[in-house]
């Protein structure tokens, strides 16, 4: 009986460590898989796909949506929580997609890298059906918004070599009939493989223009100029707006006018590709550093002819258009005789979208040690002509420095480093008999009468200092832990700070409208930081106004200060009068005081 109970036990115990190690590995089980908003839809309607993993993961390759257009997205979201000690983890990747075609459509594979294992989702298929029939809400939109309104990315050139400049444009074409409120970024491409400039654009100017056989209106909201660092097939992100929108709704107000509702969607440019061409190898010249354009080069000296103990200087500089921050400017090979310092690197250049254009150099400082002839020897510049796409190089003109006074070089007889004869200095004589004369031999000692300095009381009281001083140190070290350990206090007080600071700056550019409005909009935002402990990612204006009524704060402040955020957004790219600009600083006081006595 014993021995039966034994083995029950036994396998009773078996049985719990088994289904302990199988729900242990199902828990730790990494899951990646795609999800469809919905697997039936009409051509005039959306689709969302999330791609969802347990586990955070790198280089997410997103599937190629034949069949549709990408509207929205990528959006990334992440959510961590922890329930009875144990953490769940979620990643979302998500698109937004248009169907161009009837039928059944595939949503392909996904995949992602997962410590060290690559995941790929499950293919899904969705039906497309004839386009469905508008609601007869009549606050319904009157038409499809996102068929009016489309965000596109221009590029000038789609094959370009290796440091040649491309320029990115992105536009946002409207339909007459919307009328847009406001956007904002909430995915800008990040260009990894390309040094990037921006062009600033300071006045959004709207113009209209044919686009797909219809008139449009639009405004260019970015440019930039890339310059590809590597070869082949480069990816550009696609830049992503959040869009406030006007919509004509299908009802009426008394005079026949639509009423309109406000709207907010999701727009992306089309994910695009260039092809990055190698420059060549052949006929490429020795000391080729990568400059790629149009270029003068030159090699000028401040003066040809100093004299002992006078300095010039030795500019090399290159001017043009092209990649002028991203190659080395040739060294000239100065003679041993000059002492030559570090060059100081200067730059006047202006961008624009055709590359960069003005003027590299670096200058360097001389100073001769000896009289003589120095002669400073050609220098080569090379750089890649895009016209032409060949090679070219320029020499610059020798030159010959004089030094015509100073010290003589003493060699022996022989010429100098450069083959210049230099005159023989004449030697002293030295007379061994009497070279000590002026150095005494003998020594005399005399007593000093001196009180001992190691007794005094001077030196008593001077090694006190350091023990008293002990005090004030462990209470100054103790003072600065607790106020470094005081993050949240630590950002309060430099928000605090910074708030005053940007309304003194938008203060003295009253005169400057922009500056004054990018002054006043970070004079704001810091003010709420110090006040709501909220952070810039977080300055939306729903969380601010629910955050200032959590506090209390009358509802007449609120909506004067969301109205001058809102100012602070639109004045910029509208015109503005130097009265409105003052009243807009004096409300932005009145509010800060109103606010931080409610808060």
């Amino acid at each position: 009986m014993s021995l039966t109970n034994n083995i029950s036990f036994s396998y009773k115990n078996s049985l719990v460590l088994l289904l302990l190690l199988l729900s242990t590995t199902l828990h730790s089980q990494v899951t990646f898989e795609a999800k469809v908003s919905r697997e039936k839809l009409g051509l005039n309607e959306r689709l969302r796909v999330d791609f969802e993993m347990n586990e955070d993961g790198d280089n997410f390759r997103p599937p190629e949506f034949e069949g549709f257009r990408i509207v929205g997205g990528p959006n990334q979201s992440v959510s961590m929580s922890w329930l009875s000690g144990e953490k769940t983890f979620k990643k979302t990747y998500s698109f937004f997609l248009k169907p161009l075609k009837k039928g059944n459509l595939i949503i392909p594979k996904a995949s992602i890298d997962i410590k060290g294992t690559t995941y790929k989702s499950t293919p899904i298929t969705v039906t497309i059906t004839d386009p469905i029939k508008k609601s007869s809400d009549p606050d319904s939109p009157a038409f499809d918004i996102e068929d009016g309104i489309h965000l596109v990315a221009e590029i000038s050139n789609t094959n370009p070599y290796v440091n040649e400049p491309i320029t990115v444009v992105h536009k946002l074409y409207v339909k007459p009939t919307i009328s847009i409120r406001n956007w904002r970024e909430i995915n800008y491409p990040k260009y990894n493989d390309f040094w990037s400039q921006d062009i600033d654009i300071k006045n959004l100017k709207v113009e209209r223009e044919m686009f797909r056989g219809e008139e449009y209106r639009y405004v260019v909201l970015r440019k930039n100029v890339l310059y590809p660092q590597k070869t082949g097939k480069l990816e550009l992100e696609p830049l992503t707006l959040e869009v406030t929108i006007d919509v004509p709704t299908n009802r009426r107000d008394f005079f026949g006018s639509r009423i309109t509702t406000t709207d907010n969607q999701t727009f992306s440019s089309r994910k695009r590709y260039i092809n990055v061409k190698p420059l060549p190898e052949k006929n490429k010249p020795e000391g080729f550093t990568g400059a790629v354009g149009k270029f003068n080069f030159i090699v000028q000296p401040s003066k040809k002819e100093v004299k002992h103990g006078e300095s010039l200087d030795v500019e090399v500089s290159v001017t043009g258009q092209g990649n002028l921050k991203l190659f080395n400017l040739p060294k000239p090979n100065f003679p041993s005789s000059l002492e030559v310092y570090d060059p100081m690197h200067s730059e006047n250049v202006q961008n624009n979208p055709k590359g960069l254009k003005g003027k590299v150099s670096d200058k360097y400082t001389l100073i001769p040690e000896y009289r003589g002839n120095y002669p400073v020897k050609p220098v080569v510049f090379t750089y890649f002509d895009l016209e032409s796409e060949t090679y070219k190089q320029i020499t610059s003109n020798e030159f010959t420095i004089s030094v015509i006074d100073g010290p003589n070089r003493l060699d022996n007889g022989e010429s100098d480093d450069n083959g210049n004869d230099i005159s023989y200095a004449p030697k002293m004589e030295i007379n061994k008999k009497s070279q000590f004369k002026y150095i005494k031999s003998d020594t005399e000692l005399t007593a000093i009468d001196n009180e001992d300095f190691l007794g005094s009381k001077l030196y008593l009281f001077i090694s006190l200092i350091p023990f008293g001083l002990i005090p004030f140190i462990v209470l100054w070290k103790r003072q600065r832990d607790k106020s470094s350990l005081d993050t949240r206090g630590n950002k309060i007080r430099q928000s605090n700070k910074l708030a005053k600071k940007y309304l003194s700056e938008a203060k003295k550019n009253i005169g400057n409208k922009e500056q004054f409005y990018i002054s006043l909009e970070k004079a704001l935002h810091n003010f709420l930081k110090a006040k709501l402990s909220i952070e810039t990612s977080e300055m939306r204006k729903d969380t601010i106004k629910n955050l200032l009524e959590n506090r209390m704060v009358n509802s007449h402040n609120i909506d004067a200060f969301i109205d001058l955020l809102e100012s602070c957004e639109l004045a910029r790219y509208t015109p503005s009068t130097s009265v409105t600009i003052k009243n807009d600083y004096e409300k932005a006081v009145e509010i800060v005081l109103e606010l931080g006595k409610q808060i």
